[in-house]
């Protein structure tokens, strides 16, 4: 290791005109990876085209001595592709424009077949992702699937099924494939009340992204309220704010061997956020960069 290449510290940016010069005014900050997010759908994008231009931006990063390059580490689409040829059709893009991103991950939702339980929409998963992975396999791509459950619960939801240790053995089992994993955090955890590091341990070798977003729980106000009064008992908060020590976190990650790119994913905050938005993640990388070691220092042993 000559830095810290292992576990590298970025941010989510979203894909519109303007994210080539968002990634480079971030570049000043430090961030060393960029996810790039196309929302619900591609939509009139040309992901090639915007690859290319953020490329150039990239390429003419300045790089202090020994660190790696900054690079994209994942690019994302989150549709529902259970229900909708157009996100499945963008999932195709996307694999097939990774490369040209210089990244082999491409990460959005499971889908799920709305109103009814986790195991009923597996089917149709397979149906779906089948192709999609020997797709991916084709190209040296994996699928990541983000953990969020999207206010849906085991029995009913819209959009996510990929939420939950039993889904994801379901989803691991229904598709067969090396190339199929999880976009992981651990504020999706903390909101439904799980530990995320002994989650962490188990699943780390199929987790291929990791998105930088923590939570908070208000006990005082689930001990008064409960969860279902209608009284908000979590915030979703920028790393170094919530509830999960990072450092912990990072520390499970190597001993299980990951290498990754852990993304910071900006814009829930409840308190940075607006005029305090750049503010918040930088303090994040901050964070997270002390949680990682702090400044890398070849041993002298």
């Amino acid at each position: 290791m000559h830095s810290h290449d292992d576990i590298r510290i970025g941010t989510l940016v979203p894909a519109h005109d303007r994210t080539p010069e968002l990634i480079g005014q971030l570049l000043g900050h430090g961030f060393e990876t960029f996810q790039i997010a196309f929302g619900r759908s591609v939509g009139e994008i040309d992901p090639l085209a915007l690859a290319g231009r953020v490329r150039r931006v990239l390429d003419a990063a300045v790089v202090p001595a020994g660190e790696p390059p900054p690079r994209v580490s994942s690019i994302g689409v989150y549709g529902n592709p259970l229900t909708s040829s157009e996100t499945v059709a963008d999932w195709e893009q996307l694999i097939d424009a990774a490369a040209a991103f210089g990244c082999d991950v491409v990460s959005g939702f499971a889908g799920r077949i709305p109103g009814r339980p986790v195991p009923e929409s597996l089917p149709r998963f397979g149906e779906v992702f089948r192709p999609l992975a020997r797709r991916a396999e084709d190209r040296g791509v994996r699928l990541a699937f983000e953990n969020c459950e999207k206010r849906g619960s085991w029995e009913s939801g819209d959009w996510n099924i990929a939420h939950a240790p039993r889904a994801w053995d379901a989803i691991f089992a229904e598709v067969e494939s090396p190339v199929i994993g999880l976009e992981w955090e651990p504020c999706h955890q903390i909101v439904s009340f799980i530990d995320p590091l002994p989650q962490l341990r188990r699943y780390a070798h199929r987790i291929w992204h990791i998105h930088g977003k923590d939570a908070t729980v208000l006990w005082d106000v689930v001990r008064e309220q409960g969860i279902r009064g209608g009284v908000p008992y979590v915030h979703h908060r920028t790393p170094g704010f919530g509830d999960t020590n990072w450092t912990d976190l990072i520390s499970t990650l190597r001993l299980a061997g990951w290498r990754g790119s852990i993304d910071i994913e900006g814009f829930h905050d409840p308190v940075y956020r607006d005029a305090l938005e750049t503010t918040g993640q930088v303090a994040a990388l901050d964070y997270l960069r002390r949680c990682r070691g702090g400044r890398f220092i070849p041993n002298v042993w």
